[in-house]
């Protein structure tokens, strides 16, 4: 072993001895209720595939005649040669699913985050983020540069003193003599996509009006699951017309792969010219584009409707044994990463996937289960996670 792998495995060992070592492991089945994982058949309560798309035969009828028609990849960057008609096709249906006057498909939320963020702001802005937003947010505000300020979640007065502190700091003498005006971006995500929980969005719009910030939130866990139409929480709050960028993805409910943006037209054209991760980036495959507008048909339509309702029957069923209430996510708390691992082995054992959720992606000391939801799962499957949650002594006797 050279000096380099000797550094890497020491490092690694640090890892392991923290009780944060990761590993792939090896699906060989399609995503749904239930996985083949190593060899092994397992309910699978890990997925964000909320509606059951992922492996719909509607999905993955409309990647097949893509491919046929228009290959397996895309060739170049959308604005060399491979803006292809299912990317055309998906940002219109975008559009219109969600009440915007226009949308633009990224390979991947990461992708979707650091193009916006890093499109909108530079070192002379303000970027005000939640706590627990999401790793890809937290990255895409570094790059941009702009001074970064962290609210604590759901925290309204941190946020109210982060936005008094950026309008005075914008009045400053020295930052108005910038070729232009200098803005605050509130960022949040809408469901959060470790604990369920739901952002105050009536009040932070109420806050970025009063201190003229603009707003960007993330719908990544809402869409589909949200509102008359299922466009997410700001239609269901009734507010997606005052919220100036409206992100997503096209990997959870709607059961295919890749993020989106959609706002004004004037918001979509600027981020064609100015978001990097869109501009040099090779465009998705057709594949991927034609059955993530599949899957936003789907969600529009009378079918959506109904995997919907069977979602949050499946919820019901099991959040009223347990701590955790509401949402498709039904996390578990631990605490001590070790113990969580050795929990998420057990239930692994009794033939349950789910995920243990440790530092970073939570503080250290709160690592927990993290529990999701399809509307694929049968009552069957529910019964099954809850005698096994009983056994370990993580759900109610009754």
């Amino acid at each position: 072993m050279n000096a380099f792998d000797e550094e890497l495995s020491s490092r690694l060992q640090e890892i392991r001895q923290q009780g944060l070592y990761r590993q792939l492991r090896r699906v060989d089945s399609p995503q749904g209720p239930r996985l083949v994982m190593e060899g092994k058949t397992c309910l699978n309560f890990s997925s964000n595939d909320y509606l059951g798309l992922a492996n719909d035969p509607a999905l993955r009828a409309a990647a097949t005649e893509a491919v046929l028609k228009f290959g397996a990849g895309a060739g170049a960057s959308r604005l060399i040669s491979g803006s292809l008609g299912p990317h055309h096709e998906l940002e219109e249906a975008l559009a219109s699913f969600k009440g915007a006057e226009a949308a633009l498909a990224f390979s991947s939320g990461y992708a979707t985050a650091s193009g916006a963020i890093c499109a909108l702001l530079d070192s002379n802005d303000v970027i005000a983020v939640d706590k627990l937003i999401h790793a890809c947010i937290v990255d895409a505000a570094r790059l941009s540069g702009a001074k970064l300020r962290v609210f604590g979640h759901n925290n309204l007065n941190d946020l109210e003193k982060i936005l008094r502190w950026a309008d005075r700091r914008h009045a400053s003498p020295s930052l108005s003599q910038s070729n232009r005006r200098p803005r605050t971006l509130i960022v949040t995500e809408s469901i959060f996509s470790v604990d369920g929980d739901q952002a105050p969005l009536r009040d932070m719009v109420r806050l970025k009006e009063q201190f003229g910030a603009w707003l960007m939130v993330d719908e990544a866990h809402a869409t589909g699951l949200y509102g008359k139409f299922r466009r997410g929480l700001a239609e269901e709050c009734a507010l997606a017309q005052q919220i100036e960028v409206q992100m997503g993805t096209l990997g959870k409910a709607l059961g295919a792969a890749g993020g989106y943006i959609c706002g004004s037209r004037q918001l979509i054209d600027f981020l064609i010219n100015r978001a990097r991760s869109f501009i040099f980036s090779t465009a998705p495959v057709p594949a991927a584009a034609a059955a993530a507008a599949a899957g936003v048909r789907l969600v529009e339509s009378k079918t959506g409707e109904e995997r919907r309702n069977l979602l949050w029957a499946n919820v019901a069923a099991l959040s009223r044994h347990l701590e955790s209430k509401g949402g498709a996510i039904l996390p578990i708390m631990i605490g001590q990463e070790g113990k969580a691992m050795q929990i998420a082995g057990a239930l692994l054992n009794r033939g349950i996937f789910i995920p243990a959720v440790r530092f970073p992606t939570v503080a250290h000391g709160q690592a927990r289960l993290r529990l999701t939801v399809s509307a694929a799962h049968s009552r069957a499957d529910v019964e099954q996670l809850l005698a096994a949650l009983r056994s370990l002594n993580l759900a109610a006797q009754s």
